[in-house]
């Protein structure tokens, strides 16, 4: 099972997206779409065809598999149900935020090479946040880090007791607006929306169709679920798994079930309660954010927790 926990990040990350939107259709008093409706929708595009326009080279056709590939092996290195895996040695925070930011450079590029207006505009806004989220990401995360001793996932995650210290609040608090600015959603994007002047992830993935669009979606819904259990074992590490009984990996899957929830009806809370933002107001917003994971760190500095 531990060889294996990243497959759980695999299968159900469609899944959680397909919560979010339900919940947030019956917070805004709508009935919404099924919960698998975004595999549904992954079948439908594996089953089309392809519209490649004859101005793009191996970069456009490349970065499907290379963002898909990228976002799998975030999965893979990072600690879901138990800590104690072959390869948690991987599991190292920096690694992860460099897989991530691959993603996104072939991404950038293929938004450019496709020779639209459209995917350029995305392009530069999704670099334009990249610059502002990574920093708040690492400086979020070295706030644990530092009390563990590591950088390493599974051994920050080992060590964390309860969610209960200033700094850790702090961190949390700029760690999800991360998220939020990392998975696309409202007030940083709108991952619904086709609008020219506020798409911003979509605006990348215009000229994408097929099994392309059905690997780059699924992609996004990896990355989505891997912050998520991030979070998880970070913030939230109590409950996981330090051995393979069993008892312990049951009831650390029903715990990890349990936090997932909890982050996506925060993810829809706010997505129901917030509007997109206009992108010149983002960077107030980003800005704050890093401010609260450098106060983090300082408050742990200063505090010793």
């Amino acid at each position: 099972m531990e060889y294996a926990q990243f497959i759980i990040i695999i299968i159900f990350s469609p899944l959680v997206n397909g919560v979010i939107k339900k919940l947030k259709a019956h917070m805004q008093g709508r009935s919404g779409p099924g919960v698998l409706q975004p595999y549904y929708d992954l079948l439908r595009l594996l089953k089309k065809d392809m519209v490649i326009s004859n101005v793009t080279t191996w970069v456009f056709r490349s970065t499907p598999y290379i963002v898909f590939l990228s976002a799998v092996a975030a999965a893979f290195i990072i600690p879901v149900i138990t800590t104690n895996y072959t390869f948690s040695m991987l599991g190292d925070v920096i690694a992860l935020i460099y897989i991530f930011g691959l993603a996104r450079f072939f991404m950038a590029l293929a938004g450019l090479d496709a020779g639209t207006a459209f995917g350029g505009e995305g392009s530069s806004r999704e670099m334009t946040i990249a610059i502002l989220v990574e920093p708040m990401i690492m400086l979020s995360i070295f706030t644990a880090a530092i009390s563990a001793g590591s950088t390493n996932i599974a051994r920050i995650a080992e060590t964390q007791g309860m969610f209960y210290s200033p700094s850790h609040v702090l961190a949390f608090a700029a760690f999800m607006v991360a998220v939020i600015a990392e998975t696309g959603r409202i007030p940083v994007d709108n991952p619904d929306t086709h609008l020219e002047l506020t798409m911003v992830h979509e605006g990348m993935l215009l000229e994408y169709s097929g099994r392309y669009l059905a690997l780059m979606e699924w992609a996004h819904y990896i990355k989505q679920m891997v912050l998520f259990t991030l979070a998880a074992d970070i913030f939230f590490p109590v409950g996981i798994a330090r051995d393979l009984s069993a008892a312990g990996l049951g009831l650390s899957a029903g715990l990890y079930m349990c936090k997932m929830l909890a982050l996506v009806f925060i993810m829809a809370l706010v997505e129901s309660t917030r509007s997109k933002m206009r992108f010149f107001q983002l960077p107030s917003l980003l800005g704050g954010a890093f401010v609260l994971s450098v106060l983090s760190l300082l408050t742990y500095i200063m505090m010793g927790r």
